[in-house]
């Protein structure tokens, strides 16, 4: 992907940064959704979609069960929708 489309992408999507639980893990990061309807409904439009995945950009993972294990950093996963347990707004602080 070209640098201006994902400038398109970004310029022309609504960003919010979210906090996601797993069993296993604890994901923080920002997600990315079209600039139609409106913005309060994103996070449940997300999770009631027709998408399997949710892409997350600029995240870091918590690992629950290993809490001694290094925070990672990723600049895009994907997140497999079926999984998350809970999923909330973050402030962007």
């Amino acid at each position: 992907m070209k640098n201006n489309e994902i400038l398109e992408l970004t310029s022309s999507a609504w960003s919010e940064k979210v906090y996601i639980e797993t069993s296993e893990h604890i994901i923080t990061g920002h997600i990315f959704m079209p600039k139609i309807g409106k913005k309060s409904r994103l996070l449940s439009e997300v999770l009631n979609g027709n998408k399997s995945f949710l892409a997350v950009k600029n995240c870091t993972i918590e690992y629950k069960l290993q809490p001694s294990r290094n925070i990672n950093e990723y600049d895009f996963m994907q997140v497999n929708i079926s999984s998350i347990l809970l999923m909330r707004p973050l402030s962007d602080d």
